[in-house]
């Protein structure tokens, strides 16, 4: 009690002034821990962008895109790191492993970071609890591409075809999406081909162009270009409408496939325990630069749309994403490797 006393009437004894910056220390006290977690972050040093597939793909030209953007905004340079192989696997190891200081970012897609955990009985790195969720980027469909020796007009013809040649015929893969989408296609067509794997899509458009194989399941921004020179004959979208690029290019399940669909996304991740305010930094970096003029110009060319979230956004869309991805691989019959 004489303590509350003496209290009190010290408290009577401070001006009004000196009890307001009273309470201003008590509040800045109390308070600083937070702003402290919140505060921006900016890089001071080289970031990396690690691309899980080869140069020219279309993660890559996106990464790129990206990449040139955030370079403009922090004043340092972005690098862009091309890590290929087992179906995206390395780069992305890669970056699950590295330290979480924000200067080493994953441009991974649903391969990475929603399929390949349902591809194979086992990789080294776990898709959720390895990784921060950033920001997602983009979405969009793909194209079925084949030579133009194949004696194919429709994708109804070569689905005859492949009837009537069962198991002689072949198509490549450099992805999840791209194997994924031709399995499906494969199951829901009732034909068979000879899957050959690629370390990523352009060195199996490569041997396609070169008639190496004959069919392949492919991002627009890889094969686009080669059907509008054509170099590859389009029988069909795997999208759930036509392309805008490509209006006069039937959707698969319009072409004599009913209910096919196949889509593909690119997000930002960093690696787990990566500091909040970093992840933050980050993500606001990574959304505009979704929406600079390099990215945009990505964007229209490819038929790709901009999806951009926030970190928990995406960690639930990544969620959803796996169980997904898992349904479609084993309704297409894909065995774990």
């Amino acid at each position: 009690m004489l303590c509350s006393r003496l209290f009190f009437a010290q408290l009577s004894r401070i001006s009004i002034t000196g009890v307001h910056r009273l309470i201003f220390v008590i509040l800045a006290f109390l308070v600083g821990p937070i702003a402290l977690a919140t505060e921006s972050w900016a890089p001071s040093k080289p970031v990396r962008l690690v691309v899980p597939f080869s140069a020219g793909s279309a993660t890559d030209q996106l990464a790129r895109a990206i990449g040139a953007a955030v370079q403009q905004k922090i004043g340092q340079p972005v690098i862009v790191d091309n890590r290929p192989g087992a179906n995206g696997i390395i780069g992305a190891e890669y970056v699950a492993k590295s330290a979480p200081d924000g200067y080493t970012i994953l441009i991974g897609t649903n391969t990475t970071n929603a399929a390949n955990q349902h591809l194979y009985r086992k990789i080294p790195y776990d898709p959720i609890k390895d990784f921060t969720p950033i920001s997602a980027l983009g979405r969009g469909g793909q194209i079925l591409v084949v030579h133009p020796a194949v004696h194919a007009e429709t994708l109804g013809e070569f689905i005859a075809l492949a009837k009537a040649n069962p198991g002689k015929m072949t198509y490549g893969s450099g992805s999840a999406s791209s194997h994924v989408a031709a399995e499906k296609l494969l199951h829901m067509a009732d034909i068979r081909l000879l899957h050959v794997p690629y370390k990523s899509n352009p060195p199996a458009i490569s041997d396609l162009l070169a008639g190496q194989i004959n069919m392949m399941v492919t991002d627009m921004a890889t094969g686009l270009p080669l059907v509008k020179s054509g170099k590859l004959r389009a029988l069909g979208v795997s999208s759930r409408t036509r392309s805008p690029l490509l209006p006069n290019v039937p959707t698969i399940a319009e072409a004599g496939v009913p209910g096919y669909e196949a889509t593909y996304w690119f997000a930002a991740f960093a690696p787990a325990g990566t500091p909040a305010n970093i992840v933050a930094g980050l993500g606001k970096l990574v959304r505009d630069a979704a929406q600079s003029s390099a990215a945009s110009s990505f964007f229209k060319s490819t038929g790709t749309e901009i999806f951009t979230t926030n970190p928990e956004e995406l960690a639930q869309f990544t969620a959803q994403e796996s169980a997904k991805w898992k349904a479609a691989i084993q309704t297409a019959g894909i065995q774990p490797e």
